[in-house]
């Protein structure tokens, strides 16, 4: 049966559309976005439910292989800060951002088996060592979802873009779920959008059909029982879904191969796939089906090449080096090429973060109730530093102070308790590397 409401009563929160596969005889679950229905005259509170102000979120958010510090930390600290060339794309965003930089990452430089990718990532991820096969501990991301993740449908969620699979596991997962326990990312739109709306049916895997249709009836007794204003926005949501699934019915057949780890592949669909991710992310958390996710834009020491942005004479992780492996990228014209990949990077960050800024939940949006972390194993790419790492932090949960590049002293474990007691109040006492809460982060 569906779930009849009425004009005068308030809607729960946790309300889904449901529905029944034709194919498969399976349920089917369509998320709604915050409605005005769901809050009170306000927008500041829910009108029904058992919480008494929308939740925060965490996001954490990773891109492999370091930058290029000149073109990506700004001269200046403070408020009137330049925006460097890799992180011009947040000028919309300027004052939903904070930077930082000169956060160290000690546990990066503890003896142990591995490269410099290696104990980097583990130490970021972690503050742990690596083990030889995988993080010595859980990642930040799953320390919080054991906190505030429970009463979601989804605890937390890995999400991925790149499918090179060149690596060891701590090159190709970013959460962890204790001592050489990976959480590792789904990377294909089609099996995340499934695992987000139900049970898998032939006809939308295929996409031949929307998987709306199978949620048709309950969707018209809802549309039915709601004011103006939520009409449309139920309207733009249910859009926006079958957006998302022409979308996946747009890439080619072969994205779904992850090819063995000698390949030497392009990755020409993926920033298609990256957006394709974010929007189904922005869906898990405005339908609250989870609360804490991570993702991978690229592979820790990643080797794609980037057709779009016109280098493909070398790989990413070859333009890091002055050592012959980038033909004609050495030196500063290799700065160059790192800045305008790093940049890319910074441009998917940004579309995600409008994503966010664009939809509604009551008296504000869901950017306001999030966290966004945006971390690198390394600091300056080709000396593999662990020390002075540049991080953004964005959103305004916790009040985060926005619109600042700070030039901080601590570790990135600091910055990670700190954000997780202040932003999403998960009661964190410890963090490996972390000796307090970095100061200066929120008023």
């Amino acid at each position: 049966m569906p779930f009849v409401v009425t004009k005068k009563q308030a809607l729960s929160r946790r309300l889904f559309l449901r529905g029944v596969s034709a194919v498969a005889g399976a349920p089917v679950m369509v998320g709604l976005p915050p409605l005005a229905a769901m809050f009170n005259s306000t927008g500041t509170a829910y009108a029904a439910g058992t919480e008494a102000t929308p939740p925060t979120r965490f996001v954490l958010w990773f891109n492999g292989n370091g930058i290029p510090e000149k073109y990506w930390i700004p001269k200046e600290t403070g408020k009137n800060f330049t925006l460097t060339p890799c992180l011009a794309p947040l000028a919309p965003f300027r004052d939903d951002i904070h930077v930082v930089t000169g956060l160290d990452n000690p546990a990066a430089r503890l003896p142990g088996p591995g490269n410099d990718h290696h104990r980097s990532m583990s130490a970021l991820m972690t503050g742990t060592q690596f083990t030889g096969r995988g993080a010595g501990g859980p990642s930040i991301d799953q320390l919080i979802a054991a906190r505030i993740g429970g009463q979601s449908r989804f605890r937390s969620l890995q999400i991925g873009v790149s499918q090179e699979s060149f690596g060891e596991s701590i090159q190709r997962n970013m959460s962890w779920a204790g001592y050489d326990r990976a959480l590792p990312p789904e990377m294909l739109p089609h099996k995340l959008f499934d695992r987000l709306f139900g049970a898998r049916d032939a006809g939308w895997v295929a996409r031949k059909k929307s998987v709306l249709d199978a949620v048709r009836e309950d969707t018209l007794v809802l549309r039915k029982s709601l004011g103006r204003e939520d009409q449309l926005r139920l309207d733009e949501h249910l859009a926006a879904v079958r957006d998302v699934e022409r979308a996946i019915a747009s890439l080619p057949p072969e994205y779904r191969r992850v090819d063995p780890p000698e390949f030497d592949g392009d990755m020409k669909d993926w920033p298609r796939i990256a957006k394709i991710q974010s929007e189904l992310l922005v869906h898990a958390l405005a339908s609250g089906q989870t609360r804490v996710a991570s993702y991978m834009l690229t592979k820790c020491q990643g080797l794609t090449r980037f057709p779009w942005l016109g280098y493909t004479a070398a790989r990413h992780h070859d333009y890091t080096h002055a050592d012959g492996k980038a033909p004609g990228a050495n030196g500063p014209d290799g700065q160059r090429i790192m800045r305008d990949i790093c940049r890319w990077h910074v441009e998917e960050f940004a579309w995600f973060l409008g994503k966010l800024k664009a939809t509604p939940e009551g008296d504000g949006n869901l950017l306001d109730r999030t966290t966004i972390v945006f971390v690198h194993e390394h600091a300056e790419a080709n000396d593999h530093k662990n020390n002075g790492l540049s991080l953004i932090v964005a959103g305004h949960a916790g009040n985060l102070k926005t619109g600042v590049h700070t030039r901080a002293t601590g570790t990135v474990g600091d910055l990670y308790l700190a954000v997780a007691n202040k932003a999403v109040q998960a009661g964190l006492k410890e963090f490996p590397t972390a000796s307090k809460e970095l100061e200066g982060l929120f008023g």
